[in-house]
């Protein structure tokens, strides 16, 4: 819901004029800023960091050739996604949905002020292949046919990797924790602990598949360089509305992945994830998602399986639509 609102916002913006040079984040000034250390030295990252956004994941067609929002536009459009966020009353005989209430996809665009989270191409899309396309759009539409077709966070599986680093339309918070030879990210969608070895230690076999790959991480000066491979080809790459097009685009066995966590202020990480499928895209791309520090933000416990009858419910639902058409 949140993207949609941002994209009629985006859309109503007319002679958007491009971005001031002085307006962008100066490489120069983050570099005087200094990561503390941890006590085996390592730059800290340790906090919990927060990703909530309106800014979509690709760009809108209305904004082709417009990598930056003023900061004027920026302020609009986050007045008008704030607007559409107020919910009305309902519809006679619609029993509704969960209100804004139960929802927190963010209320700003990205620090940045990029336009779209997706940063290369130069274009903001994804350079996705059509027989992706036409799988991610048959398995959306058999939902109800059979569990194979639905979100493997439908299913409480996982969110991925990278895809459990894009924000989505709650949950979007992440705990970083740093101990001699790991860091662990915790992630609060799905409750998934993510151990990252940094000891130099080779991939595992390529016969050893899984859902999430095989992350090895090294530091390159200050950043933290996390190398994924190994996956089981089960998984999608993004599985929440906010990806909107890329919400079911499948992944391979040949994916590739590269992330990188820069430090560049006290309360800011610089993530950017490079993701290479040849499989899947017509080229490499890459997705840029500055993390913001939550002092005060409170983790809790996310029990995706208990007393969750979506999947069930689903697949009951397209058994009576069966039975009423006679099949």
């Amino acid at each position: 819901m949140v993207n949609l609102a941002l994209s009629a916002a985006i859309i109503a913006l007319v002679s958007l004029a491009p971005l001031p040079a002085a307006a962008q984040t100066s490489s120069a000034s983050a570099k005087k800023w200094t990561a503390p250390r941890t006590p085996d030295g390592q730059p800290d990252l340790q906090g919990i960091w927060t990703n909530a956004t309106i800014t979509p994941f690709e760009r809108p067609a209305a904004l082709a050739g417009k990598a930056f929002f003023t900061e004027q536009e920026a302020a609009e459009i986050e007045a008008r996604a704030a607007k559409s966020r107020v919910d009305g009353p309902g519809q006679p005989g619609d029993v509704g949905s969960y209100n804004q209430a139960w929802s927190d996809g963010g209320t700003t665009v990205v620090s940045t002020r990029q336009t779209s989270l997706v940063v290369d191409p130069p274009d903001g899309r994804v350079p996705t292949k059509p027989w992706a396309e036409e799988k991610r759009a048959y398995d959306l539409a058999h939902g109800a046919d059979s569990w194979e077709h639905m979100s493997v966070w439908d299913r409480c599986i996982t969110r991925g990797v990278p895809g459990g680093m894009f924000p989505a339309g709650y949950n979007n918070a992440y705990q970083i924790l740093q101990v001699p030879g790991y860091v662990v990210i915790l992630y609060e969608m799905i409750h998934e602990t993510r151990i990252i070895p940094i000891d130099g230690r080779p991939h595992l076999p390529a016969n050893i598949r899984q859902w999430n790959g095989d992350s090895r991480g090294h530091w390159e000066g200050d950043t933290l360089v996390v190398d994924t491979t190994n996956y089981n080809g089960k998984g999608w790459l993004n599985t929440s509305a906010a990806g909107a097009r890329i919400k079911g685009i499948p992944q391979s066995e040949a994916e590739h992945v590269v992330e990188r966590f820069q430090r560049v202020d006290a309360n800011t990480i610089d993530y950017r994830v490079t993701i290479d499928d040849p499989e899947v895209y017509t080229k490499t791309f890459q997705v840029s998602v500055p993390l913001t520090r939550e002092q005060n933000y409170m983790i809790y416990e996310y029990a995706c399986h208990e007393g969750n009858q979506a999947v069930e419910n689903v697949l009951k639902g397209g058994r009576a639509h069966e039975a009423a058409a006679g099949r």
